[in-house]
Formats: structure tokens, C-alpha cells, sequence
């Protein structure tokens, strides 16, 4: 773990091959496999059936995973920069939840809508974190007051989807973030509305790493903490919303994955960022991969084995906090 800090760079090819490899297992694991030739020779040369239907199937669905799980990753780091607290997590103060019912809803009530869904889901998720965020303001920011209610926020809201998940079981798959059969056009969405706000977030490095430092600190220097907090909250929401209204809810990526990265990396937000990015694509694709087959012909959501391995996880994290904390 040493030599990784030493060598982050380095780090970041190491994940970008490990995530080639993964991509090309994810598509190739199935009841039609592939080879790398084929694959070339189907997609660039001439018609191969095979290689059109994985072209159809499960591209779609893999590049769908890898940039969600990258999104949710990194809107996990966001948060966990501007409340000042590891724990944090867009599934935990209810953003997740309050962008998903907002999209239920759109899909209910105005599904003529479904082209904008994404951005439907962000107002869901913007409003969810603004009224968070108006109920903790006493006389001041305190990090541990927005979680508490966000996580009371958080509850209320599920038990809404639920309400609205049992008056129509259509809903149930994209409310739970359960198995679907995704498209291109849910690809163009992420690669059109997610990837640009990725692509900013990767230049927030300094705005992240003076937010480390103490509020008192940065007034003193002269620095709008509010400004900086505020832009890169609006960064966390659209990323967790745009990615919810395509997958689902899908917990603890955003709340394991940075830490895990801090762990290996640091905390220069330099290579944070990318390094959580990187490792959150590569987390979702291999937890979808082996949904998909490992009970096969059946499916286990993504969801629900991110919710089987990061449960033990989200404690042992809890209990390292207490340790250093003392409390």
C-alpha cells in the first residue's frame, strides 16, 4: 500500500487495465461468448449474429454499470468533502432516494417526460438535499446535524417509494435498483448528461483539498466556504441523480469506494478523484457480472450484493471511526 502512495500514477494505469480486463470478462460471460478477434472482426469488418447480439445485449448494460458505479463513487467522495465526514453517503442523507422518487413519479404520473427523466431526478435529488440542508442551518453548518436528519429524510422518503412501488409493480425493478435490460439510449443518457459532469468534477482537485482544511482556516485566508461547498454539493447531486434514474438505488459504492481509495492513495484529491472514479466502475461492473451469472439462467441485483457486502463493510468502517474518534 505504500509503494501505491508512492506511485499513484502508475496506480491509475493498473486500474485502467484491470478495468479493461473486467469489461471484456463482463460481455464475454454469458450464453454466447466471444473471442477478442471475433469481437474485432464483428464489430469493424463484417456481420457476426453473435457479436451482434452481445453488441445489443450486454454493451449496453456493461458501459451503463461502469459509469454508474464510477459516478456513484465519486458523488460518495463529494459528499464525504463537503460534510467533512467518511461516512457520508448520498444513500444515507437520502439524495439517492429522493432523485429515484422523483423519478418514479415522473415515470407514473407524466411518462411522456421519460426523455428528460435524468433531470427530473436531479430537481428530486436537489430538493431533497436543499430541505436536508435548511433543517440542519442553526446558527451555522454542522456535518453531524446533516446526517442525522438526512438520514431521518431518508427514511421518510423510502417509505414513500414503497407507497408508490405498491401501487405499481412496473416500478419495483428501477425503485431497487433490480435487474434490467438496458439500452443504448440509457447510454447515450449517461454518456451525454454524466460524463461532462464527471469530467468537471475531475478539476475540482483544489476545491476538494482546501474543504479539508478547517472553516475557520479558509475565512481567514479569504476563501467562500459556502461557494465552494455549495458547487461541489450540486457536483454530488447531479452525479448520484443522473446515475439513479438509470439504475436504480444501489447503496454503500458511494460510501466504501472513496474510502477505500484514501486508503490506498491518500489524500490528494489529484488522484483521489480518478482513483475513486476508476475503482467505483470497476466495483459495479464485477457486482453485476456476478449477479448475472452466478445463479444462472437467474439474477441477482447489483443492489442486493453490494447491500450483502458493503453491510459488513459500512461497520467495520463504523467501528474504525469510533477507534479514532474515541467516542
Amino acid at each position: 500500500m505504500a509503494q501505491i502512495k508512492k506511485h499513484p500514477k502508475l496506480f491509475i494505469l493498473v486500474l485502467i487495465v484491470i478495468l479493461f480486463v473486467s469489461f471484456f470478462v463482463a460481455i464475454n460471460l454469458g450464453s454466447i461468448q466471444v473471442s477478442m478477434p471475433q469481437l474485432f472482426k464483428g464489430l469493424f469488418i463484417e456481420y457476426d449474429s453473435e457479436v451482434a447480439s452481445v453488441y445489443t445485449i450486454r454493451f449496453p448494460r456493461v458501459i451503463v454499470m461502469m459509469l454508474a458505479g464510477g459516478a456513484l463513487a465519486l458523488s460518495g467522495l463529494l459528499f464525504q468533502v463537503v460534510l467533512k465526514n467518511p461516512l457520508a453517503d448520498p444513500g444515507i442523507i437520502g439524495i439517492s432516494n429522493g432523485a429515484n422518487l422523483a423519478s418514479i413519479l415522473a415515470g407514473l404520473l407524466l411518462p411522456q417526460l421519460y426523455s428528460i427523466n435524468w433531470l427530473i431526478a436531479f430537481l428530486g435529488g436537489l430538493i431533497t438535499f436543499a430541505i436536508i440542508y435548511s433543517l440542519s442551518w442553526k446558527s451555522g453548518f454542522k456535518t453531524t446535524r446533516i446526517i442525522l436528519i438526512g438520514v431521518a429524510i431518508n427514511y421518510t422518503i423510502s417509505a414513500l417509494v414503497s407507497l408508490v412501488e405498491s401501487s405499481s409493480a412496473s416500478l419495483t425493478s428501477q425503485a431497487t435498483g433490480t435487474v434490467a435490460l438496458y439500452t443504448w439510449q440509457n447510454v447515450t443518457v449517461l454518456l451525454v448528461c454524466l460524463l461532462p459532469v464527471v469530467l468537471v468534477t475531475m478539476f475540482m482537485a483544489k476545491a476538494c483539498n482546501l474543504l479539508a482544511l478547517e472553516d475557520r482556516t479558509l475565512t481567514t485566508l479569504g476563501v467562500n466556504v459556502n461557494f465552494y461547498r455549495f458547487g461541489l454539493s450540486l457536483l454530488a447531486v447531479l452525479l448520484c441523480s443522473i446515475s439513479v434514474s438509470v439504475v436504480g438505488v444501489i447503496g454503500f459504492i458511494a460510501l466504501l469506494v472513496p474510502h477505500v481509495s484514501r486508503l490506498l492513495v491518500g489524500l490528494e484529491h489529484k488522484y483521489l478523484l480518478p482513483v475513486s472514479f476508476l475503482i467505483g466502475m470497476i466495483v459495479l461492473l464485477i457486482t453485476d457480472t456476478i449477479g448475472r451469472v452466478i445463479m444462472a439462467p437467474y439474477e441477482i441485483a447489483p443492489a442486493i450484493i453490494m447491500a450483502v457486502i458493503g453491510g459488513p463493510l459500512f461497520i467495520i468502517l463504523l467501528k474504525r471511526s469510533i477507534d479514532v474518534d474515541g467516542s
